[in-house]
């Protein structure tokens, strides 16, 4: 299956978030680069709902990893805006890959559970990490074709079910 990447850009041409199929791993990958602003976050995630559009798979890698400055706060536009429709599109899995030294932050979102009745959320440090929690649930699925149980590795404080 050959499917374009989303680029999203500023205005002067950079590229700051990328949401491409991988098809070793069947499963959409977003990453963002550098100082991200609030406009350019929800900008940066529509395109990864374009992702999920041309490709709708149920397994989402987000890397923030490369992300400089302070980490994006729109959870709530997030949670409104952007859960459902990625749901809609059949969204059930994202590994999050956290911007080093943010960890205070995504603690406070956990004990907020956002996404709560959209999809399984889990955080890590390290893609590597995402990626075999992704290959998990893949697995798990494969498995369990129809189920409705939580995702390996989920526990009811990092996953919203």
């Amino acid at each position: 299956m050959s499917i374009p990447p989303v680029i999203v850009r500023r205005h002067h041409g950079e590229a700051y978030c990328t949401t491409e199929y991988v098809p070793a791993e069947r499963w959409l990958r977003t990453t963002w680069r550098g100082f991200i602003t609030s406009a350019e976050a929800e900008d940066g995630a529509l395109g990864a709902l374009e992702g999920l559009r041309l490709s709708p798979l149920p397994y989402l890698l987000n890397d923030n990893s490369q992300v400089q400055g302070p980490w994006f706060d729109s959870v709530e536009w997030l949670q409104r805006e952007w859960a459902p429709q990625a749901k809609r599109l059949g969204l059930r899995y994202v590994a999050h890959v956290a911007q080093p030294h943010t960890e205070a932050d995504l603690d406070q979102v956990l004990m907020q559970d956002p996404f709560a009745g959209h999809f399984e959320l889990q955080f890590f440090s390290a893609v590597e990490d995402a990626s075999a929690w992704l290959r998990d649930c893949q697995r798990y699925d494969a498995l369990h074709a129809g189920g409705q149980a939580s995702a390996p590795g989920a526990d009811s404080a990092a996953a919203a079910a």
